[in-house]
């Protein structure tokens, strides 16, 4: 047994483990006595906190300009003569994989037509033209700098002080600034560390519960198979499975190819939409003017708390924020994990513009087709809004070859929900092992068992609307400890400049500056 949880922290590993299969259970032994507390759980969190979730995004993004801008973005991401592992290719296909690919399919189509047909905050007439544009940019808005701005600073935060300082690995590393060099060791920072855990397992969760409800749609346009939360279990269990054998696998091996593949296809599907999706020069047009205006009014909507819309600002931007700072640890240890030797400028601008460009023109293609194809006529699209999960192939079926596109749909979703939870097995498991980047594959396994194990809980309590919830509510805990790692991150920064200055001003040479420490496999200095 300690042979197969060589390394393992056991108050991390067993404390969230055992918290989260406590979680399943009640979920599937007693849905509706799950349900009813998580509901009014979340009714608190958003009456009393949800401002909390907009100045966090607000915040992430401010600090990730200050840092493009400032001096400190040339500082690397290692030892100043480190230079990156990964090709800048690969490096973005395993990001997009890991932290937007299957929202995409599922929010694509589903999302800017729900904006387009009642728009935010009442911006414009319904279905209008100027609602296109309005729910285009509320869509970017949703899924581009903001969120990925967290991840920036959760993965910039964790690559600084595990490769440049020589620490572990892991979130708690990140506080040593705060709570000094023994904090990973710390009841504190073991905590730290067991909320990582958790917020990630409910964050991957909720993507795995969306792509098992889209993949039975799918399944059920290909092939008739029924569609329930039932059968979307069942697929869940089945692919977790698949998800298992490629996380054991290694991350150059599995979660490399899988997320290339999946950027082939795709961009392959984008081409698609684009050529054969009709319109071609109104939706162009429509998506740069869109695109410019969440450019230029980003800011001003980061603070936008919606007084008088709070129920449209609980079920999208702040379950949006809630989401995103869900997978903060697990998508920013993952971006850190392949991001070695990288400067932070370089880091933060592949990390928050490189991934949303793509999500800009995904989402003024797709989600400009849908919406054109409603306009006209050709799909019942608003007809399929109530299980949002049909609204992708309601488009396909209307465009030609709805059969091979439908079929490319399913794979990919499949292939992006293997990859994602690929990295989050790998990357809790991680935690869960004191930063060793080759934790215990069992420790693996049994942390992406309990992920298939939430979602399936999750879509046999409540469905969508528990999905949603369990996110909000895992990311609570967490979205405070993303407020200390900036401020770490930011005074551990200052710190060592302000050390290189005064080198420089006592005429020292650069050999004889403070040293930077450079991280051994597995977090050692």
């Amino acid at each position: 047994m300690n042979r197969l949880f060589k390394g393992v922290d056991p108050w991390v590993f067993w404390g969230s483990a055992v918290l989260i299969a406590g979680f399943v259970g009640w979920g599937l032994f007693a849905p509706e006595s799950l349900g009813s507390v998580m509901k009014t759980a979340l009714d608190f969190v958003i009456g009393n906190f949800g401002w909390s979730f907009i100045l966090l995004a607000f915040g992430a993004l401010a600090l990730c300009v200050f840092l493009v801008i400032h001096p400190w973005g040339r500082t690397r991401l290692g030892p100043d003569d480190s230079r990156p592992e990964f090709g800048t290719f690969s490096w973005v296909s395993m990001m997009f994989a890991a932290g937007l690919g299957a929202g995409l399919l599922f929010y694509g189509i589903a999302e800017p037509v729900t904006h387009w047909s009642a728009p935010p905050h009442g911006l414009a007439e319904p279905q209008s033209e100027e609602a296109a544009l309005t729910a285009l940019r509320y869509t970017y808005f949703h899924w581009g700098f903001n969120g990925w701005a967290m991840y920036a600073v959760m993965g910039g935060a964790m690559a600084y002080f595990s490769f440049r300082k020589g620490l572990p690995t892991l979130v708690s590393a990140t506080l040593t600034p705060i709570f000094g060099p023994d904090v990973t060791t710390k009841p504190i920072g073991r905590v730290v560390d067991g909320l990582a855990i958790v917020a990630t397992l409910f964050g991957t969760a909720t993507a795995l519960g969306l792509n098992g409800l889209q993949l039975n749609s799918g399944l059920e346009y290909l092939f008739d198979v029924p569609k329930s939360n039932t059968v979307a279990v069942v697929i869940i269990i089945a692919v977790t499975g698949l998800f298992l054998v490629s996380a054991t696998s290694g991350v150059e091996k599995g979660i490399n190819f899988l997320a290339n593949l999946g950027s082939f296809a795709t961009i392959g599907l984008f081409l698609f939409f684009l050529v054969v999706g009709g319109s071609t020069v109104v939706v162009i047009s429509n998506g740069i003017e869109s695109i410019g205006d969440y450019v230029l009014q980003v800011f001003p909507m980061s603070l936008e708390t919606g007084v008088g819309d709070e129920q449209w600002m609980a079920g999208w931007t702040i379950f949006y924020w809630a989401w995103w700072a869900s997978w903060a640890p697990f998508v920013g240890m993952f971006v850190a994990r392949i991001s070695r030797g990288r400067t932070i400028r370089e880091f933060v601008i592949g990390v928050v513009a490189a991934p949303t460009g793509f999500g800009f023109l995904w989402f003024a293609v797709v989600g400009g087709t849908g919406i054109q194809l409603q306009q006209d006529g050709k799909a019942d699209i608003l007809g399929s809004l109530a299980t949002p999960e049909l609204s992708l192939f309601t488009a396909l079926d209307a465009l030609p070859l709805p059969v091979i596109s439908s079929a490319l749909c399913v794979v990919l979703i499949a292939l992006f929900f293997i990859s994602g939870a690929d990295a989050a097995s790998v990357v809790m498991a991680t935690m869960a092992s004191r930063g060793s980047l080759a934790p215990s594959k069992i420790v693996v396994v049994v942390l992406g068992v309990l992920m298939g194990g939430i979602a399936c809980a999750m879509l046999l309590v409540g469905g969508l609307v528990a999905l949603q919830q369990a996110a909000v509510l895992g990311s609570v805990p967490f979205a405070v400890v993303l407020v200390l790692v900036a401020w770490s991150w930011v005074k551990a920064l200052r710190e060592e400049h302000r050390e290189i200055a005064q080198a420089g001003k006592d005429g020292k040479d650069a050999d004889e500056r403070p040293e930077v420490l450079v991280a051994a496999p597995g977090g050692d200095a």
